[in-house]
């Protein structure tokens, strides 16, 4: 009959500018999607040389690099007879463009770039592309000499087209151009085209997943089709995870679905169709508007069929429910995901966190016990290739892990920390952690590093620090703090490059991070403490997030020490104790709580609110919990706080990107880090309406 198509879409773990291996995994995705009887193969945005690779786009040797390795896709007897879509920078009458390349059997049929580009949050392709604003226009490619030598021709379309096979019409969207009001899928769809496909380098934030299979629903609920959606995976060499979430989905059902969070390199989704389905579909429902269009798309003629002529017999796939998780099974998964790339591509034999016995550490020490258990489970499930890193992170070729505890004691270096200043029930519940999840623990006490310095100070200066607590100053009292956590920092370092040494074993291990968002957005660390780290797989996580995250982690691993952690108060521990009690809590001297600080976080960030757009929500907001007075408070210690120790994040730890209320300030929240701390135009602002809120007779 010849009505019913098959087509594969991926997400693979491409590494930016690792042309060899992404050319590995891009080969072994279209061998899976043959193996698994597709026509057609989609693969994510810029797989060949990664998405990340930022000013290495300005590099010619990156253009070239990716031509080679097309040149190598196209010579594969893999890419024969199926339509193979990859993506790649191109250059075209000296513009940078990022493009799709569509080929089939040594020929490329199309080079389609990106029309609307991705240029908010995390990401800045103007920085290194221009769109293509050529609506429905295709010109001549000139192809390089390598490629010529292969295809046998000079010229190739370029430009806003569609391709029109024997059976069907398929078009491109890249990423972004789902997400944007005027998205190519609809004018396309009103053409004719029923096969929509979508290459993407989409990151994970928590509470996202739902709005891109929305949005990939609603594309075919209003005007019907076929959508294939492709995603990078894992961490590509930078801040971000890419998330996966390969799907198919026809007439607004999804029919098929990949997983979200994976160690699997390649994965390869593949589903059977009925094109019937979709032109009964558009019959009833799109009648009216389809043919519309008054400027058609440039159809590029294919020799070629995704349907075959006998498939009476052939099923297809049916409507499916997508199953989403919950934000605390996110941080068990996309943080744990990006620390084991981050460490197997890295080259170093493990990880080393100061635990502290808080919330902050003993999440981080939680999502490495994730890592673990992931680890083993897609060993047991026959992934040769994690295995082949495992041993090579461990150093022992014939090593096999037995368990997730018992793999976590060969990767993982806990300390404790403790001065004069730390409590007895902290080190207790640090030491339980540990215990728990399996990872090496070392008491480490630092007061003779920390008494050595002030003794170099009183010896060079004739002056004595002292504690607020025992008559010092506040100057005094801060830096005594500064004193104990900048030495944390260095002794984390030294341990992590000699630990595995006194053992002897190879290698060094990664220093872990361990500060909340919110700390982070309020300064409230030390600088160049130990949350100066190589990674931070936490930092860009709320602190109300982290503790139902380590609920779920008691509840879903049985580890009992983190319900003593959730019931203790968040405490540096930094300043003397109280009859062997902590006497500084972390909310005190912030001056507010975690949950205010998410609020306020939320309304700088995503709403864009300066201090007086800030006052003007918060005092409907707040208005069951705090008096209008009481929120000027909040809001003026909030940006005081905030404009003081913003430059701090100058120099803040690279940190796994999960909220859009981060403070990141590599390429997330471009700001100053030098203020005027004291506001005085803004804080006026407020005032005056504070003046005219208490003057003013409430209506009655």
């Amino acid at each position: 009959m010849g009505r019913k198509v098959s087509v594969a879409t991926c997400c693979l773990n491409q590494w930016a500018l690792d042309f060899e291996g992404n050319s590995e995994r891009i080969l072994r995705s279209i061998e899976l999607a043959k193996a698994n009887g597709a026509r057609y193969r989609l693969g994510p945005e810029l797989e060949i040389c990664g998405y990340g690779c930022a000013d290495h786009f300005y590099e010619s040797d990156t253009l070239l690099h990716s031509f080679q390795v097309l040149m190598t896709l196209l010579e594969s007897p893999v890419t024969q007879d199926i339509i193979c879509d990859v993506g790649m920078p191109i250059m075209h009458h000296n513009v940078r463009y990022n493009c799709r390349v569509l080929f089939l059997n040594r020929k490329i049929l199309l080079i389609r770039p990106k029309m609307l580009m991705a240029n908010h949050g995390i990401y800045r392709e103007m920085r290194w592309f221009s769109p293509w604003n050529q609506f429905r226009q295709v010109e001549d490619y000139f192809l390089p000499r390598m490629i010529q030598e292969v295809t046998g021709q000079e010229t190739v379309p370029f430009g806003d087209g569609v391709l029109s096979t024997k059976d069907t019409c398929i078009g491109t969207e890249i990423c972004a151009e789902l997400w944007n009001p005027s998205s190519p899928h609809i004018q396309m769809g009103l053409d004719g085209v029923e096969i929509f496909t979508n290459s993407s380098a989409s990151h994970h934030e928590l509470r996202k997943a739902d709005q891109r299979v929305n949005l990939i629903k609603t594309a075919t609920t209003k005007s019907g089709g076929i959508y294939l959606y492709a995603n990078l995976r894992g961490c590509d060499g930078d801040r971000v995870y890419y998330d996966g979430c390969a799907m198919v989905a026809i007439n607004g059902d999804v029919v098929a679905q990949g997983a979200q969070f994976s160690l699997n390199d390649v994965e390869v989704i593949t589903a059977t169709l009925d094109l019937e389905d979709v032109r009964s579909y558009r019959g009833e429902v799109c009648q009216p508007h389809m043919g519309s269009e008054h400027k058609p798309c440039h159809r590029i003629k294919v020799d070629f069929s995704l349907s075959t002529a006998d498939d009476i017999y052939l099923p297809t796939h049916q409507p499916m429910q997508w199953r989403f998780h919950t934000p605390e099974e996110e941080i068990s998964l996309g943080p744990a995901c990006w620390l084991w790339d981050y460490l197997r591509r890295s080259g170093q034999a493990g990880f080393l966190l100061p635990l502290s016995g808080g919330v902050d550490s003993s999440s981080t020490a939680c999502i490495v016990h994730c890592m673990c258990v992931l680890l083993c489970q897609t060993i047991q499930d026959g992934d040769s290739q994690t295995l082949n890193d495992v041993r090579r992170v461990v150093g022992d070729d014939s090593y096999h892990p037995q368990h997730p505890k018992e793999l976590c004691g060969r990767i993982f270096t806990t300390c404790y920390m403790a001065s004069e200043n730390s409590s007895e029930d902290t080190s207790n519940r640090a030491r339980d952690l540990a215990n728990q999840i399996g990872s090496t623990h070392m008491n480490i006490n630092i007061d003779m590093a920390v008494k050595g310095i002030l003794g170099i100070f009183s010896m060079v200066t004739g002056w004595c620090p002292q504690f607020r607590a025992n008559g010092g100053s506040r100057r005094e009292n801060l830096a005594l703090q500064n004193v104990q956590a900048r030495v944390r920092m260095v002794l984390a370092y030294l341990f992590a490059q000699l630990s595995l040494w006194t053992r002897g074993r190879p290698g060094g291990l990664l220093v872990l991070g361990s500060a909340n968002v919110d700390e982070s957005l309020t300064g409230y660390f030390t600088k160049y403490d130990c949350s100066s780290a190589d990674i931070n797989p936490i930092g860009g996580i709320s602190k109300t997030d982290l503790k139902s995250f380590l609920l779920h982690c008691a509840e879903q691993f049985q580890l009992p020490a983190l319900r003593g952690i959730l019931a203790a108060p968040p405490t540096a521990e930094l300043e003397p104790l109280t009859d062997g009690q902590v006497s500084q809590t972390d909310e005190a001297d912030m001056g507010m709580t975690y949950s205010e600080l998410s609020v306020i976080g939320r309304l700088r960030k995503i709403s864009k609110c300066g201090p007086f757009s800030m006052f003007c929500k918060l005092i409907h907001m707040w208005k069951d919990i705090l008096s209008p007075t009481e929120v000027v408070q909040k809001v003026k210690h909030f940006f005081r706080m905030y404009s003081v120790n913003r430059h701090k994040m100058t120099t803040v730890t690279p940190s796994y990107h999960a909220e859009s209320y981060s403070p990141d300030d590599n390429r997330f929240d471009l700001r100053p880090f030098l203020y005027n701390t004291r506001w005085t135009w803004q804080f006026r602002c407020i005032d005056n309406q504070m003046s005219q809120m208490e003057t003013k007779t409430p209506q009655q």
